[in-house]
């Protein structure tokens, strides 16, 4: 392999050092692209009002994750391959994958904004979206949709950039995408007087900038890991490895977003005032999922790298760091928010009865901040190693299951903020539990080493 491959290699190193300057680039990208999502909601909440907060910030978002959470799954298939491909220095197979990753990336993009185009008014009524938001909320998520295909371009560009060890240019272009949006949003906004028009279309324009950036450099690179327009196509034994792991982290996504829906649904029938302290409550502890998500990517990439070189007892090791970083993190974030909640929900709405709410439901999730971490990484390494379909259904088991039963049974007897806000915490435990024992007592493992060296045969026979 060229030298220039390893430039990058997250196989070599002190382990916590490596896993500290991979994974803060990422998380300061993350940082900003919270920050875009949250200054949207700065500026409607500022300047167009409550309801139009509801709208951006309420069942929209809900279902733009739902559907773009399955695809963006899909396609993390692409980073796993690559990151082992990178490791074991497969040039060969690394290029196919990443053409094949493009080609994937740009179908199903098109393909979900046609299905979102048609399917957003059957959304919105399915999860009982309030009346007096429903217009504004159809509008946005409309025109959200337009971005969808620029969106995936550059969450699987990033990813391939992130599985070759470089964090820092994703980094870069998300800071370029997210000063775009804040620009174009007060443009948009208080110049021209769109409303949540305004924030979609300032949204799908930065994406589209940030998309066409990634693909610059990765058209631009060196060795197997540069892209060609002529080469993008689907190479079915890559495609097959990809959708091996990136169906079920598509549907664990999914699971995620769907039993999130379910309890949007209960939160709408507490009125607008409360979908838009969840709105705003998801903005505020919105910092907390960047830095877990952040972990996330990171220990997949480093136990991706580290497995695809046969260092199993490097990537062991990376684990046992990480978790320990995330949980120390945790541990200030939590305290922080406790803390400080009430000014921060004051960014976001000067409607005292909506901070109130907003207070109330953090005091339900913040504490139990912890126990996410046992899932976001464990689950992560799983799937950075290729194994994913045993987390697909632990997720769908522990999450979504447990949480559909707690809104048909527990919900219409205890139909308050708290009652609906206690799921979460529930079903972490359950979920984290049942994580932390497939990890320490299955041959999970074994079983993925065993894929990979199929996998490999297969590619060399094609």
């Amino acid at each position: 392999m060229a030298e220039t491959m390893h430039s990058s290699s997250l196989t070599e190193g002190v382990i916590w050092k490596r896993l500290l300057t991979f994974f803060f680039p990422i998380l300061m990208g993350t940082l900003f692209q919270q920050l875009y999502n949250t200054v949207d909601a700065i500026i409607v909440g500022r300047f167009v009002g409550t309801f139009a907060l509801a709208a951006v910030g309420g069942s929209a978002a809900l279902i733009v994750n739902l559907l773009v959470g399955f695809f963006v799954g899909l396609s993390s298939g692409a980073m796993v391959i690559i990151s082992q491909c990178y490791g074991a220095g497969d040039g060969e197979r690394l290029k196919k994958t990443i053409h094949t990753a493009v080609a994937f990336c740009i179908l199903a993009g098109a393909g979900l904004t046609v299905l979102g185009l048609y399917l957003a008014p059957w959304a919105l009524e399915l999860v009982r979206c309030p009346q007096d938001i429903l217009v504004e909320s159809l509008a946005y998520l409309r025109i959200y949709f337009w971005g969808t295909v620029p969106l995936m371009l550059f969450n699987v560009g990033s990813g391939i950039l992130r599985a070759m060890g470089d964090s820092r240019r994703p980094l870069y272009y998300l800071i370029i995408c997210t000063v775009l949006n804040i620009l174009l949003d007060l443009l948009f906004v208080t110049v021209f007087g769109l409303g949540v028009r305004g924030v979609g279309w300032a949204t799908v324009i930065a994406l589209s900038v940030s998309a066409c950036l990634v693909l610059y450099n990765l058209i631009h690179a060196e060795g197997p890991a540069r892209l060609r327009l002529s080469g993008i196509r689907l190479h079915w034994d890559c495609l097959s490895q990809i959708l091996r792991i990136g169906i079920p982290a598509g549907v664990q996504s999914t699971m995620y977003s769907l039993s999130n829906l379910i309890i949007q649904t209960s939160v709408n029938d507490l009125g607008s005032t409360v979908v838009a302290a969840w709105s705003t409550t998801g903005k505020l502890d919105g910092v907390f999922w960047a830095v877990s998500s952040s972990f996330g990517v990171a220990i997949s990439a480093f136990v991706g790298q580290s497995f695809g070189a046969g260092k199993y007892d490097r990537m062991k090791q990376s684990v046992r760091v990480c978790l320990g970083m995330a949980l120390g993190t945790t541990v200030v974030i939590s305290t922080l928010l406790l803390t400080l909640g009430r000014y921060g929900f004051g960014i976001f709405t000067t409607d005292p009865l909506v901070i109130d709410y907003s207070v109330e439901m953090l005091s339900y999730f913040a504490p139990f901040y912890v126990i996410w971490c046992f899932i976001e990484v464990i689950s992560n390494t799983l799937r950075g190693a290729g194994d994913a379909f045993r987390p697909m259904l632990i997720t769908m088991i522990g999450v979504c299951g447990l949480r559909v039963l707690w809104c048909l049974f527990v919900v219409p007897r205890w139909h308050t903020v708290m009652g609906v806000s206690m799921c979460y915490p529930f079903t972490w435990t359950i979920t984290a539990i049942i994580f932390t024992l497939y990890y320490f007592k299955s041959r999970w493992l074994e079983r993925c080493i065993r894929l990979q060296d199929g996998a490999e045969a297969l590619s060399s026979t094609l």
